[in-house]
């Protein structure tokens, strides 16, 4: 038999090193291919799925009913709602007090206490929006927030009580089937002031709006640091709102439902930025498009010019936000005479404090 020499031996372990090593590249390569096709699919399935839904024939009914509106035409619907000469009549007191027996009522109405004391408000993680910047000590006083996002029964309510306008999706002044106890929406910032002012309440501040979502471990939602798509409705997982009775397993802390995903939820607050902020300070100012010429008119073009009116910040996410825009700390923003049908609120008040 012949000998094998030592450099040859050394040779033959130095190419099958290589060969073991060229095997491992190439299996990680591989495998990042085979992963950034898997998300690539999932995209465009997702992208189809949305042209789908955002493809519509206004004539068909059927069409009408499963089309996704984009924030856009929400608006557009909510102000030809509210300066339309059609006074639409909703419900007779009677009527709202009749749509919910009186155990479901005393639930939706019902507040949780708040214990006063300190947390950290904002984060400093990186990969954040700039307005979420940075984590800070916050001290509030003992307060109430609403167990619930105020649901379409509630501002039915209010409706026969004040003879306030009805939303744009309700057909006819009336709350669509199936729908009592899912969130009101195509509300503005003003209709949810004046519909808490009416429950002898108030919004909650943003800072409120978050402690009663976080508590005062910093979490990054309600329920702990993990994204958990089986404890909220986000991301087109349901395509609408649902019940603010759902995702019990999504509660906050102190037992506050709905904080993360449904709706975003109106606040008090002006949108600022935070003490020791790094983000741009024209992010904070309030913007609307408007067209240079006739022409740029015609052709739907528009430049993002300054105005006075300052946006409100919306919390919480929705159904129809990215998922890590539900996190605890996310701060949402828009006009406070913006309407969609991702937007809703919730009631506040002080300890003490007489309600309806």
């Amino acid at each position: 038999m012949a000998e094998t020499s030592p450099n040859s031996d050394r040779a033959g372990r130095a190419r099958r090193r290589r060969y073991l090593g060229a095997t491992i590249v190439t299996s990680i390569v591989l495998l990042m291919v085979g992963g950034v096709a898997h998300v690539i699919k999932i995209g465009a399935t997702r992208l189809d799925d949305m042209r789908r839904l955002a493809s519509y024939d206004p004539n068909d009914p059927k069409e009408l009913k499963r089309h996704l509106r984009a924030a856009g035409e929400d608006i557009t619907l909510h102000h030809q709602n509210e300066y339309g000469t059609e006074h639409l009549h909703s419900y007779t007191v009677a009527e709202a007090d009749a749509l919910l027996p009186k155990k479901t009522w005393d639930e939706l109405d019902s507040m949780i206490t708040i214990p006063g004391g300190c947390f950290e408000m904002g984060t400093n993680l990186a990969r954040t929006d700039a307005q979420d910047h940075p984590e800070h000590k916050v001290c509030l006083h003992a307060y109430k927030i609403a167990k619930y996002p105020v649901t379409n029964a509630q501002y039915a309510r209010f409706l026969a009580a004040t003879g306030h306008r009805p939303p744009s999706s309700w057909k006819s002044g009336r709350i669509p089937d199936h729908e009592l106890l899912r969130p009101v929406t195509l509300v503005d910032w003003y209709d949810a002031v004046a519909y808490a002012k009416w429950a002898g309440k108030r919004l909650p501040t943003e800072a409120e709006f978050e402690k009663a979502g976080r508590g005062t471990d910093g979490r990054r939602w309600p329920w702990g640091n993990k994204m958990d798509p089986n404890r909220l409705n986000t991301y087109y997982n349901v395509n609408s709102t649902n019940d603010v009775t759902d995702y019990t397993n999504g509660a906050s802390p102190y037992g506050v439902m709905g904080m993360a995903g449904n709706v975003d939820e109106w606040t008090a607050d002006d949108f600022a930025p935070y003490p020791g902020s790094d983000a741009p300070s024209e992010l904070f100012q309030g913007k609307v498009g408007r067209a240079a010429t006739a022409e740029d008119q015609s052709m739907k073009v528009v430049t993002l010019v300054p105005v006075k009116e300052p946006y409100k910040v919306l919390r919480g996410g929705s159904w129809k936000s990215d998922p890590f825009s539900t996190a605890t700390y996310h701060r949402n923003f828009a006009f406070p005479n913006y309407a969609s049908d991702f937007f809703g609120f919730r009631c506040a008040g002080d300890v003490g404090a007489k309600e309806k």
